[in-house]
């Protein structure tokens, strides 16, 4: 299948249902309907929002994505929004640096003018009111959940505020999926079913179908479909902060003398942006920030670490993502090992993992790949390279002189300066002041 084979690709419209919202895309005779279900009501009142129109068409244009991908086509034709010409570039940059690792992997280099998108019969609802509609009270926080470790501790620092305006008992989490390990980690930190928003994302096979038959496959920022998912439930059920755990960390790039970031959706530069398109979009949205920002993976484990009673819930791994187990054999698995090993013994790591990765001799592959600056970083939600390399130090002086098979590996290595890592403060963030007051309490 070549890449050109298809010319034109068509966001056609979108359906606001009560209980769902439906995309039609198409790309010659292949017509796709993605859906989102939720059990959050949509009463008829609310489909006469500007602002929801705004959401449900913005989340739109982040979901195309998965589709245009499958062929790349070089016309992008919206036919149900309005999109100026500071918009259009701004989805460009998204598209381009979202779909960075899908392009290497495909071996793709796009320029600039890798997709024209054009908006022929450009509306984007004008005329309706702009009434901020909502389920629930003008408070609190909206969590999105994943079930590893940062979410969690997103969870257990917002329990130690104390504002009168965003109180505990108005926060709720949020999941996309069926992930049982993000459920069971939003029950554990205390929240009832009622406060936990399930929401659920299904793919149209036809393009699983296209997929069989060779048509691309690969990486989307998935992270920024999360963004524009939860800014607009949290605008729905009236939540004035939408808190994601997405750390400094995630600024490091996978590729050597790239710019590819497999976790470009989960950067500073991409929540400084998004936080730009959507100031743009109109008064009354919620506040989009990353309460984990200032921090970096090793000061988030080191604090998931003083939780134990998680330890049987949660789970980073995506190959064991339907079973909810660690396959205990990819670049996940290892790199949540190693940083866990920094804080936690042998015994502690195999009641989690079922067995110690760090004795498994087929693992030293990817372990030279997590901390070896000459290859590609794996492609995987990791750390940086230089606090893999602290959290095997301190692995390694916490279990001399009796090493297991990687780390004897790795000791004779240049010993790195921790100390700058675990004292770090990203100040290039944007929590608001009130929540930067849980970071004195919890440093």
């Amino acid at each position: 299948m070549s890449m050109r084979e298809h010319t034109k690709f068509i966001y056609h419209g979108y359906t606001i249902e009560e209980n769902g919202f439906e995309y039609h895309f198409s790309m010659d005779e292949y017509e796709f309907r993605p859906r989102w279900t939720f059990a959050l009501p949509v009463k008829d009142n609310h489909k006469e929002d500007e602002l929801l129109h705004k959401l449900v068409f913005s989340l739109g244009m982040v979901e195309l994505v998965s589709y245009w991908k499958s062929a790349c086509p070089a016309f992008v034709e919206v036919k149900c929004g309005s999109l100026d010409d500071w918009q259009i570039n701004w989805w460009k940059k998204l598209y381009k640096n979202g779909l960075g690792e899908f392009f290497y992997v495909n071996n793709i280099a796009p320029d600039d003018d890798f997709m024209t998108i054009t908006t022929p019969n450009a509306h984007q609802n004008d005329t309706l009111p702009s009434n901020r509609l909502h389920c629930g009270g003008l408070n609190g926080c909206l969590i999105p959940v994943g079930g590893g470790k940062d979410s969690i501790v997103t969870l257990e620092l917002l329990k130690s505020r104390n504002e009168p305006d965003c109180e505990n008992a108005h926060d709720c989490c949020y999941i996309v999926g069926d992930i049982k390990r993000a459920y069971d980690s939003a029950k554990t930190a205390g929240y009832p079913d009622s406060r936990i928003i399930t929401v659920e994302r299904t793919i149209d096979p036809t393009l699983l179908q296209l997929n069989k038959k060779g048509y691309l496959n690969g990486h989307t920022p998935f992270s920024a479909v999360i963004a524009f998912s939860s800014l607009l439930f949290a605008y729905l059920t009236g939540k004035e902060y939408v808190v994601l755990s997405n750390e400094s960390s995630a600024n490091e790039g996978n590729v050597g003398g790239a710019d590819i970031n497999h976790q470009y959706s989960k950067s500073t530069e991409f929540e400084r942006d998004f936080r730009e398109y959507v100031g743009k979009m109109g008064r009354g949205l919620p506040n989009y920030f990353s309460l984990l920002r200032p921090w970096n993976e090793l000061q988030i484990t080191r604090k998931f670490t003083q939780f134990p009673q998680y330890f049987p819930v949660f789970q980073s791994c995506n190959a064991g993502t339907k079973s909810n187990t660690w396959c205990c054999k990819c670049a996940k698995c290892l790199y949540v090992y190693i940083m866990l090993a920094t804080f936690l013994d042998d015994n502690a790591l195999i009641s989690i993992f079922g067995e110690n990765l760090l004795n498994n001799q087929e693992l030293a592959a990817l372990l030279a790949a997590l901390i070896d600056p000459q290859q590609d970083k794996p492609f995987e939600c990791v750390g940086t390279r230089d606090e893999v390399n602290c959290a095997l130090f301190a692995a390694i002086k916490r279990r001399e002189p009796d090493l297991p098979i990687l780390l004897r590996r790795f000791k004779g290595g240049t010993i790195p300066s921790c100390s700058d890592l675990m004292g770090f403060f990203d100040s290039d963030n944007f929590v608001p002041d009130k929540f930067l007051k849980i970071f004195s309490k919890n440093f």
